[in-house]
């Protein structure tokens, strides 16, 4: 099919009939990703499975078990990624993960479409409804908080990499039977940047950059002795090196994932969140931006799991998680700006996907049931043996 005739194919499908409802869209989005990554990828339809426990790992195997989760933000749309004409901005997703994955092709977002509140809900398990550019803790106790309280896990066990634009409070929550000193270390990899360069960052202000949404909200990027501590005594790095390597790096993303490699080979998490964000600079209406930041995440996700791969503690009983917080607007909703923004609440801006590979998932397979990003939570509660009990989502039988 033809790429012109496919966009067309794919506008007709999701958004042909007026009065479609906005489930119905989401459905046919999902069919239409199932569709071409079957004949893309060679992927398997998948049936849903049915009767599952959703607690049933053993406490050996919860004990070994990793779990490296990937969310980032502001989610590219099909017609750059996996749609014919955009299938070019994604050869590692398309030829070496999917592959190898359980590919879930319509997971909702219903809550609000913001970066920093997406994330906490999926940290959480309930759609927060926290300021967005506010720098303050979810109301609800994370995943990190489950996991350490009902496992007994040490602080170093549950670790945080993410954008320093009030990420730095998605290790805990507000809650008071979690919260303080239950949650995950959380390292903001521009925040050990800015503590190495002492007020001279010229040679870094493309790493620095902080938000691309809204120029009335662009923070200081902070960092002092506690990041210079967590740079030399965790990641087992000097000033030195470190700064050397950033000089090598082209985005704020590929600083993120520096460091989540050294926490991996340093610190072995069993629990390892990675927000990235390039993709935001979407916000700033430069197309050509957009395209190099999915290219460069699509690359970056790769390199994680290849370090997963490679590292003994991870090898062989490791689960991937790669999922976007939500999408962006599609062209033809007429109070959006398309790729630009995620502000409309259309279906392209909720409607997303989510991958899991490695240990317990069934590689190969495509699964176009009904899922939402808080189910995410409640999914690694069963795969890990914690009981997330204020969580709203709902285990997926297909990974259990």
């Amino acid at each position: 099919m033809g790429q012109t005739v496919f966009r067309r194919a794919l506008t007709e499908e999701v958004y042909g009939r007026e009065l479609a409802s906005p489930q119905e869209l989401a459905w046919r989005l999902g069919r239409t990703r199932r569709d071409f990554l079957r004949d893309a990828a060679g992927m398997a339809l998948g049936a849903t499975l049915m009767g599952a426990s959703p607690f049933v790992r053993g406490e050996t195997a919860a004990k070994k078990r990793k779990v490296i989760v990937i969310t980032f933000g502001g989610g590219a749309r099909d017609q750059e990624t996996f749609a014919p004409e955009g299938q070019e901005n994604i050869p590692h997703l398309l030829n070496e993960l999917i592959p190898q994955s359980s590919f879930f092709t319509r997971v909702t977002n219903q809550g609000i479409l913001g970066h920093y509140v997406a994330t906490a809900s999926l940290a959480t398990g309930v759609y927060e409804t926290l300021n967005n550019f506010s720098a303050i803790a979810p109301e609800h106790p994370t995943v990190f908080e489950y996991f350490r309280k009902d496992l007994k896990r040490p602080s170093s066990d549950a670790w945080v990499v993410a954008p320093s634009n009030g990420f730095n409070r998605i290790g805990e929550s507000e809650c008071r039977s979690y919260g303080s000193g239950l949650g995950a270390r959380v390292v903001l990899p521009k925040h050990l940047l800015s503590a190495t360069t002492s007020g001279t960052s010229a040679d870094f202000e493309h790493l620095l950059r902080d938000n691309y949404e809204t120029p009335l909200y662009v923070p200081q990027i902070g960092g002092g002795e506690f990041e210079l501590r967590q740079l030399e005594t965790i990641l087992k790095l000097s000033v030195d090196d470190f700064k050397a390597h950033a000089r090598t790096m082209s985005s704020p993303d590929e600083l993120s994932v520096y460091i989540a490699k050294r926490l991996m080979k340093q610190e072995s998490p069993s629990l390892l969140w990675i927000t990235m964000h390039d993709i935001d600079i979407a916000h700033s209406g430069a197309y050509s931006l957009y395209i190099d930041a999915i290219r460069r995440t699509d690359r970056l996700c790769a390199e994680i799991w290849k370090a997963a791969q490679s590292e003994p503690e991870y090898a062989g009983n490791t689960t991937l998680l790669i999922l976007p917080d939500f999408g962006r607007d599609a062209d033809q909703d007429p109070g959006g700006n398309g790729f630009q923004h995620h502000r409309t609440g259309d279906v392209a801006s909720r409607t997303t996907w989510m991958m899991a590979l490695g240990v317990g998932t069934r590689p190969g397979v495509v699964f176009d049931s009904p899922l939402q990003s808080i189910d995410l939570v409640p999914s690694l509660g069963a795969m890990m043996g914690f009981s997330p009990t204020q969580s709203q989502g709902k285990p997926i039988k297909e990974l259990l």
